[in-house]
């Protein structure tokens, strides 16, 4: 197989949403059974509620703003995109739900309070960025062309 087909592979294939739940199951695994690099995190469940309440509120804006602009939340068929949203939560990063569900991954990494749970948020952000946003950009770029060009050159990816 090509080693171009083999980087396709993954692209689109896992919704988000399962993936953000799978990192978690994964973070906690690792805090559990890698117990020595726990550390103490003062003000943990506080800190942990006020980013995960950050990230799930930045999520369900970028939700809203795709259900009144009426077009596909479906992250695995970015070509369905009837309209290309660009105020709202989206006039400050193109992903808001993924920034949303990083943040809950990392109110969820301080509430574990394991140095091995803050590193996989760094894997998603990987995952993410190649797997999912950068297919859903070349997707974007083909349907709306020089007017997505022009958002991503004024708005961040993440923040």
């Amino acid at each position: 197989m090509p080693q171009d087909c083999r980087q396709n592979v993954l692209e689109l294939k896992v919704p988000p949403l399962v993936l953000g739940l799978f990192v978690a199951a994964l973070m906690w695994l690792a805090s559990w059974t890698l117990q020595a690099f726990s550390f103490l995190v003062p003000a943990s469940n506080p800190l942990a509620v006020i980013l995960a309440g950050a990230g799930g509120f930045i999520s369900i804006l970028g939700l809203g703003s795709f259900r009144r602009a009426r077009t596909t939340v479906n992250p695995m068929k970015p070509a369905a995109t009837s309209s290309l949203v660009v105020s709202g939560v989206y006039a400050f990063t193109r992903n808001p739900m993924y920034l949303g569900f990083l943040l809950l991954l990392a109110g969820w990494a301080i509430f574990l309070s394991n140095a091995i749970a803050f590193v996989f948020l760094a894997l998603f952000v990987f995952y993410m960025n190649r797997f999912q946003i950068e297919p859903e950009e070349r997707a974007l770029a083909a349907k709306f062309g020089q007017e997505f060009i022009a958002y991503k050159s004024r708005v961040r990816r993440w923040l």
